[in-house]
């Protein structure tokens, strides 16, 4: 390639890089250009770890011809199993063992076999694979991200050739910077979404970050927490105590975003989150749905937890509606972006209360009256009820006892969640 078409393609990268195009596109984009450009490749994949409480990294592909593989994918723990034996016949784990920077291999050495995937490249008629490990300095290093890798493969005869290697050697570092602006991008809303909630998380990725910046807002409010989880966990193994709440934790979050809620805080083993919609009817029944896959979820993980032997629980629930201020609070270095005011205490005293008349849900006489007629026939009164913190007594309702004695009545409930 010469140096016009190879400072082109830089160009190229540096801008994409700068729009913000996916990593996919990215290397789809630069592989095309580069055979546009008489650089004969074949095959491209670019790899590089990220911050995610799931995954460990992300890969890229780009194939010559038609492939059922798809596009990018992404990879769990390379600590242990099957993943950890492919990562070790990787050509990137013995460059990273020696120091290596870059490594050109000859496909028709079957020495060169040993690695993850030569063979295959080999077979699939591939003649030459050039691999790269970009390292990146401390500064700009995260968690487990200190890298790019990448292989390239031809299917020429003779390889790349000098030319061709040469380009590559100018042109990956550029493609790696611009995958690596791309995936610490996505790092940002992931743990945005992961540590804030993904209403929140938009709102600050926009930049609402100033403190005091707040919007006054009605919503429905959800406070829900673990009955007797103190009790339970002073009688668990030390090590079985986050799992116990992850458990819950996960069931509750679920049913939440499952039903459209946006989770603002977990408190202990508390739960914060809220259901907004320009018709509050709709956000209210968004709520119950939650409620009552909250149920189901724990349902299951129940089951599943005794058979393991494992402590069970269930939980109490606590729905409300009222104006919050919503946004950023806190000092100049640390904010914190959620709702409060007088409504976000009922909701957690509501909740509380629970206890005191033996129910799951209770809900305040604001949450029922703006439900549609249906809604509010499946909520029942448990009576008159002084708020510990809060100035006078409120009516608190809950579901009605036929819900889960009559099969009946509870498949209309169902229904009416669902809807």
């Amino acid at each position: 390639m010469q140096l016009v078409p190879r400072i082109r393609l830089m160009n190229w990268l540096v801008t994409q890089g700068l729009t913000g195009l996916p990593e996919s596109d990215l290397v789809r984009g630069f592989c095309e250009r580069c055979c546009a450009e008489g650089i004969a490749l074949s095959y491209g994949l670019v790899v590089i770890d990220i911050l995610h409480p799931i995954f460990e990294g992300r890969g890229f592909r780009w194939h010559d011809i038609e492939t059922n593989q798809p596009g990018s994918f992404e990879y769990g723990s390379t600590e242990q199993g099957d993943a950890a034996e492919g990562w070790r016949r990787s050509v990137f784990y013995e460059m990273l063992e020696h120091g290596h920077e870059q490594r050109v291999s000859d496909l028709s050495d079957t020495a060169t076999h040993r690695y993850s995937k030569f063979e295959e490249f080999a077979a699939q008629g591939h003649k030459q694979v050039a691999s790269f490990v970009h390292r990146f300095g401390e500064a700009g290093t995260m968690g487990q991200m200190d890298c790019v890798y990448s292989n390239w493969t031809t299917r020429r005869d003779g390889g790349f050739g000098e030319d061709g290697l040469a380009a590559l050697r100018d042109l990956v570092p550029v493609l790696g910077l611009a995958i690596k602006s791309a995936a610490q991008a996505d790092i940002a809303r992931t743990l945005g979404r992961v540590y804030l909630g993904r209403e929140t998380s938009e709102q600050v990725l926009r930049g609402k970050m100033s403190r005091g910046i707040t919007e006054r807002i009605t919503t429905v409010l959800w406070f829900s927490d673990l009955r007797s989880s103190t009790s339970i966990s002073e009688r668990m193994e030390p090590g079985e105590i986050i799992p116990f709440l992850n458990d819950y934790a996960q069931a509750a979050i679920d049913a939440i975003h499952d039903a459209g809620g946006e989770v603002l805080k977990l408190i202990g083993d508390g739960v914060l989150a809220m259901f907004t919609n320009e018709n509050m009817s709709i956000a209210k029944r968004a709520a119950l749905r939650a409620e009552h896959r909250f149920r189901n979820n724990m349902d299951v993980l129940n089951a599943r937890r005794s058979a393991e032997g494992r402590p069970v629980t269930t939980a109490h629930v606590g729905l409300h509606i009222g104006e919050v201020f919503y946004g950023n609070i806190g000092s100049d270095d640390r904010l914190d972006f959620t709702v409060v005011g007088p409504a976000v205490n009922e909701v957690s005293r509501i909740a509380s209360m629970c206890r005191s008349v033996d129910r799951d849900l209770l809900t305040s006489s604001a949450f029922r009256s703006g439900l549609d007629a249906t809604g509010r026939n499946y909520l029942v009164s448990t009576g008159r009820f002084a708020l510990r913190g809060i100035g006078g007594a409120q009516d608190l309702y809950t579901l009605d006892p036929e819900v889960f004695t009559d099969e009946v009545v509870a498949g209309k409930y169902a229904r009416y969640v669902a809807g």
